[in-house]
């Protein structure tokens, strides 16, 4: 089986925050986790410090490889930092 993953905490939102499918928008200092199983990355996102994740808007999204699925992860923590209800974007 392949899969990876990346975390990265400490990531405050801009303005507008990010958009979640279980919470709505949500600001603040996020951890950003991106999982990819070998066919599809999920990003989700959790107020640092605390144990409850949140699906970011558009997550899962297809990923053919685990170097795509890494500049995906980077790509979100930008987008994140931008705000404006951020989802995941598509590269």
């Amino acid at each position: 089986m392949v899969w990876a993953s990346w975390t990265t905490p400490g990531v405050f939102t801009g303005r507008g925050g990010a958009r979640t499918e279980e919470a709505g928008v949500v600001v603040g200092d996020l951890t950003v986790h991106t999982t990819w199983d070998g066919t599809e990355a999920d990003v989700s996102v959790q107020y640092t410090g605390t144990s409850e994740w949140f699906t970011l808007t558009g997550s899962p999204v297809p990923c053919r490889s685990e170097v795509l699925s890494r500049q995906l992860h980077q790509a979100a923590v930008e987008a994140v930092k931008a705000g404006g209800g951020s989802t995941v974007p598509r590269l």
